[in-house]
């Protein structure tokens, strides 16, 4: 399986660049060149982690926002940013370009809150405390608790990085996807990254394994009142087979070795999965109608 795993990689991801479109009835699109010198110079930052930069290969940063339509000026907000690889990028373009970036964050209003979870907030606020990069993040609460992402249509852009599986398994997509849709002005745009199941595959409700089917993902955004208006393969990967031991985690950036929870397991093999690369991945562009 191993060998396989290798021989598939070596192959496939020679041919990344030569992925089918989406079925012709269906919305699709080829991400454009941004031609954006913003959007240019927040990829490029000096301020951005090594790490993540290094992740932009897979990622995209600037043919995905420019698929998902990215605009100087607008109002941005991003769903749990988690390592904070787009939120580096996003929070800069708004301050270079008369915009607005705004974070959810752990909810400080639910009294069942861990003190890590805390903890982790605060870090994360000071590490985009630093207003000449970043100009003024502001952040609101957000959990299973919360109530609403803000003012009604106030935000004009919302991303999702690689969130849905993880709300899928807490019950809460609808909810998060019902509050992006009141938070988004009319001709607001959704751009969801997710790991991308196979086309026909049963889908887990829980997405144990982090991968999610496009078609389960539109139709969650249809239930909230979103329309599809476009679909990219830039995020194409051939080489992920989807048969990890340990789900979608065993795959970079995570790499993980064991059963989620368990301590790592030193004489497990990554390099297959190093081979692979991240997941293969959907990029949808949602907009709520005017």
């Amino acid at each position: 399986m191993i060998l396989q795993k290798i021989l598939l990689a070596a192959t496939a991801l020679a041919a990344l660049g030569a992925c089918a479109n989406a079925p012709a009835d269906e919305p699709s699109a080829i991400a454009p060149a941004a031609g954006d010198a913003a959007l240019d110079s927040a990829v490029g930052g000096a301020w951005r982690t090594v790490d993540l930069v290094l992740r932009d290969q897979w990622r995209k940063p600037e043919e995905a926002l420019g698929f998902w339509g990215l605009k100087p000026g607008m109002i941005i907000l991003e769903l749990q940013p988690g390592g904070g690889y787009w939120t580096e990028i996003l929070a800069a373009y708004a301050m270079q370009t008369g915009g607005r970036y705004i974070a959810t964050a752990a909810d400080l209003g639910n009294p069942d809150l861990s003190p890590a979870a805390r903890e982790n907030r605060t870090k994360f606020e000071q590490r985009f405390s630093d207003k000449t990069i970043y100009g003024d993040v502001q952040y609101v609460n957000f959990g299973p608790k919360s109530q609403g992402l803000g003012e009604d249509a106030s935000v004009d852009f919302i991303l999702n990085g690689r969130n849905i599986h993880n709300w899928m398994g807490q019950g809460t997509l609808d909810k998060v996807l019902a509050e992006s849709f009141a938070v988004l002005k009319p001709g607001g745009v959704l751009a969801i990254e997710e790991h991308r199941n196979a086309e026909g595959t049963a889908q887990d409700p829980k997405a144990a394994t982090g991968y999610v089917a496009e078609a389960y993902v539109i139709e969650a955004a249809a239930r909230a009142g979103f329309k599809l208006e476009a679909r990219s393969d830039i995020y194409a990967n051939p080489a992920d087979d989807r048969d990890h031991p340990f789900g979608v985690w065993t795959l970079p950036p995570n790499l993980r070795t064991s059963p989620n929870g368990e301590p790592a397991n030193p004489a497990f093999d990554s390099a297959p999965y190093k081979a692979i690369g991240e997941s293969d991945r959907m990029a949808l562009k949602f907009v709520k109608p005017l």
